[in-house]
């Protein structure tokens, strides 16, 4: 009987998984750092975009484990070397979501993310403040806990998803649907 229940709820959290895998990316109003506004997938379309949503404390402590292996996979580029690194050209969005409750506290984090993230970052991290529950729903952001990785294509359309704290797997997962991009 144990083994059904797997069976089942393992099969629940694969559809879940995929639900919205083909759907576009909701249109999600937000602001960089230095305040200027984004609108997403409009200002991403022409070019695919990898986005990592985190709605809670715990989540965007995960999503930061993402941070650096990202930042070195997708933007930076070694012109010290003799061999310049290939980079991916792709938009790049964090976004820690600031919602219900949360939103009181979203001037304060916007504040010391000022203060305390590298400047090079700052055109990568988009902060967003309003409802939850049209994401939530249309993203199948089922678990608060964790970090949501989106990859859309040229057209703001979700063609892969995964979630989690940072691993080679995920990373590995997210560059084959990049390579050709």
């Amino acid at each position: 009987m144990k083994n059904i229940f797997l069976v089942l709820f393992l099969t629940f959290q694969s559809l879940l998984l995929k639900a919205q895998i083909g759907k576009p990316f909701p249109k999600m109003h937000a602001h960089k750092l230095d305040e200027k506004g984004v609108v997403l997938p409009d200002e991403t379309k022409g070019k695919y975009t990898l986005l990592g949503l985190a709605y809670s404390k715990e989540a965007e402590k995960d999503l930061i484990t993402w941070y650096q292996p990202v930042y070195e996979t997708f933007i930076f580029k070694d012109k010290g070397g003799a061999f310049e690194v290939e980079s991916y050209d792709v938009n790049l969005y964090f976004i820690p979501m600031f919602t219900g409750i949360n939103q009181k506290a979203h001037a304060k984090v916007s504040k010391e993310m000022k203060d305390n993230v590298d400047k090079t970052l700052w055109p990568y991290i988009l902060l967003y403040k309003g409802e939850l529950k049209p994401y939530k729903d249309h993203l199948a952001m089922t678990d608060k806990n964790l970090p949501y990785f989106y990859i859309l294509d040229k057209h703001g359309v979700v063609v892969y998803k995964t979630s989690g704290k940072y691993s080679d797997e995920k990373m590995a997962e997210i560059e084959k649907h990049l390579e050709h991009h």
